[in-house]
């Protein structure tokens, strides 16, 4: 997969329109996790050293259904945005409009318009092709650095490359970078650890992965259901009995391609779900009628040590049990430790994983940290992003 990136462009005196992923959370008005506004500086910050350069800045906040919702403007975010900068950041009256047209004309160099919230249009997410047209008027090149958003064919992640100038970039091209090799080339061994509560929302990325890698991990909730189906006690723990036979079918094509696969040997359990719940260790495979698992037991955390000494690529998807409750975190903590220790490639996916990383203080030791957890996933499971292929050379 080859983009077209900023290095394939000339910005020298254009205005400059960029989609970010700015959907950070709100609490009282302020922003209380930026992680993603600064996650965006690196590209527009080089849009903005070129000569000449001005920027109109798009990005979706929150859920407002297509109508204006003050609840959903992008004010706040306008604000924390031109701190980080360090720059002032307009805030655009509209998405577009005649109004919106005057304020991006009268953009001088060096200066940076955010729009409002883009869904406070239905247009937008319908993928609208004069809505698009409306957007892409507003710039000379088109930039998408939202890899979140890059799972959907929206107007402002889609539609716009269809009428100006596209490129990726610089966070898309990472991500881009460390996700598309796992799917096509990865260095071996290659380890893939796959955690989380459902077969249902994880089986398609297992079968990807299957294709390319010498061994896969499973954690969390979902392993239950594959522990369920080789005969094994799994007490009151998750359990997706719709799924027995979908999870009973990987494991025969797992072990037709030599994969090899993960499943906890031990537990840490629980009698209830809750962080009061007092954990019970249990030295066995089978888990008691009264008990439900919360985390993997220390035998399998050796068995996945030994799995991920030796290998080159590793990619982690999902924790390994009820990270939340730190009665219950040992397991996917001590496997942020593993990942974060290996000298080979390692990336960190999906919300859940990001979230332990960065929690346990691992994020800066891992190669790369996704910033798309819809996106990251559906990258994995090898299916074509619509805002990456319009970026594709």
């Amino acid at each position: 997969m080859k983009l077209r990136t900023l290095k394939d462009v000339d910005l020298t005196g254009k205005r400059v329109l960029i989609r970010v992923d700015f959907n950070v959370p709100l609490k009282d008005g302020v922003v209380t996790d930026d992680t993603r506004i600064v996650g965006a500086l690196p590209t527009v910050r080089h849009i903005l050293e070129q000569k000449g350069t001005s920027l109109v800045v798009m990005s979706h906040f929150g859920r407002p259904k297509g109508k204006k919702d003050p609840a959903f403007s992008m004010a706040p975010i306008a604000k924390k945005f031109g701190e980080l900068l360090g720059r002032p950041v307009q805030l655009a009256s509209d998405v577009i409009g005649e109004a919106v047209s005057k304020e991006v004309g009268a953009l001088k160099s060096g200066e940076v318009l955010l729009l409002e919230n883009v869904r406070f249009y239905k247009e937008e997410e319908a993928n609208d092709p004069e809505f698009s047209k409306s957007l892409a008027a507003f710039g000379d090149v088109y930039v998408n650095d939202a890899f979140g958003t890059a799972h959907r064919a929206h107007a402002s992640t889609e539609g716009v490359s269809h009428y100006l100038p596209s490129v990726a970039g610089l966070l898309i091209e990472k991500e881009v970078k460390f996700f598309a090799p796992l799917l096509e080339s990865p260095d071996k061994p290659f380890v893939a650890i796959i955690g989380g509560s459902k077969v249902s929302s994880k089986i398609s990325v297992l079968e990807s992965l299957a294709k390319t890698c010498d061994a896969i991990v499973i954690g969390g909730g979902m392993a239950y259901t594959f522990l369920k189906v080789q005969g094994y006690s799994v007490g009151k723990s998750l359990l997706e009995t719709d799924f027995l036979d979908v999870a009973k079918s990987f494991l025969d094509k797992a072990k037709e391609r030599n994969v090899r696969v993960i499943l906890p040997v031990d537990h840490i359990c629980a009698t209830e779900f809750s962080e009061a719940a007092s954990p019970v260790g249990i030295d066995a495979i089978d888990i008691p009628d009264n008990m439900l698992g919360m985390d993997v037991g220390p035998k399998t955390l050796e068995l996945i040590k030994e799995e991920l000494a030796h290998a080159r690529s590793i990619v982690w998807n999902g924790p390994l049990g009820v990270f939340e409750f730190d009665s219950f975190a040992k397991g996917t903590r001590e496997v942020a430790a593993m990942v974060a220790d290996c000298t080979g490639t390692t990336v960190v996916g999906g919300g859940d994983s990001v979230a332990a990383v960065n929690k346990f203080g691992y994020a800066e030791r891992i190669d790369h940290v996704s910033t798309g957890g819809g996106a990251s996933l559906e990258f994995l499971e090898g299916k074509e992003l619509p805002g990456i292929k319009a970026l594709e050379m």
